[in-house]
Formats: C-alpha cells, sequence, structure tokens
C-alpha cells in the first residue's frame, strides 16, 4: 500500500454560489463515506481561512515563530485528502472522484517511502 496526497490549491477553485457549495458539500461528505467504506481514507481537511497563522524558523537554533504565512497558505493549498491504497492507479482513480465531486482540478502526490529518502536512491 502507498500514501498519497490529493489536494488543491484554492485559486483553482472558482467562485461558487452558497446553493452550489452546499451541492459541493454533500457530494463531498457523500464520497467521504464511499472512501471511508473502503478503507482508504487517511485523512481529509481544508483551511480555516478565519483561524490564525504563524511561521516558525528554527535555523538559528531556537524557534522563532512569527505572525502570518510569508505567502498566502490558500494560494498553495486549500484542502486536501491522504489515502492509503495499493498503487497510483487507485490514487488516479480516489482523485478522480475528489475532482467531480468538488468539481475543481486535483493535484496528487505519493508520500515518501518511510526510512528512503531522495538521497539514499542509486543512479
Amino acid at each position: 500500500m502507498a500514501e498519497y496526497l490529493i489536494a488543491f490549491n484554492a485559486e483553482w477553485t472558482p467562485d461558487a454560489t452558497f446553493e452550489q457549495m452546499q451541492v459541493k458539500s454533500r457530494n463531498v461528505r457523500a464520497l467521504v463515506d464511499e472512501m471511508k467504506a473502503a478503507g482508504v481514507l487517511i485523512f481529509t481537511g481544508g483551511l480555516d481561512d478565519d483561524a490564525p497563522v504563524f511561521s516558525v524558523d528554527a535555523s538559528s537554533g531556537t524557534p522563532l515563530f512569527t505572525d502570518g504565512p510569508y505567502v498566502e497558505s490558500k494560494e498553495h493549498l486549500g484542502g486536501f485528502a491522504v489515502v492509503d491504497v495499493a498503487d497510483e492507479q487507485a490514487a488516479r482513480l480516489w482523485a478522480g472522484k475528489i475532482a467531480v465531486a468538488c468539481d475543481w482540478p486535483q493535484e496528487v502526490r505519493r508520500f515518501q517511502v518511510p526510512g528512503r529518502y531522495s538521497g539514499d536512491r542509486a543512479s
């Protein structure tokens, strides 16, 4: 099994009416139930635009916290799901279902295999 991040950039989402968002919400809730029943869902969520945002930098050896992000987080991540599936084909299947339910594009990335980092790969 492999874990995949299926995410969307908030800038990819077109404006929607309240009624359209209600439909999308119902579609996504039904899909989340389907993913749970299939045993593939690890976690799903979206960012809270009204919550405080802060950054932390420990490059000096001591964590330094500052208010706000360096860039708008919503420009990079609007919401996501983490799934545990057999292979890329299964990740594509669920990503397609999410894209249909939300009606906006998704990006899919596989998590690194535990214990294997880019520097460990042989040429």
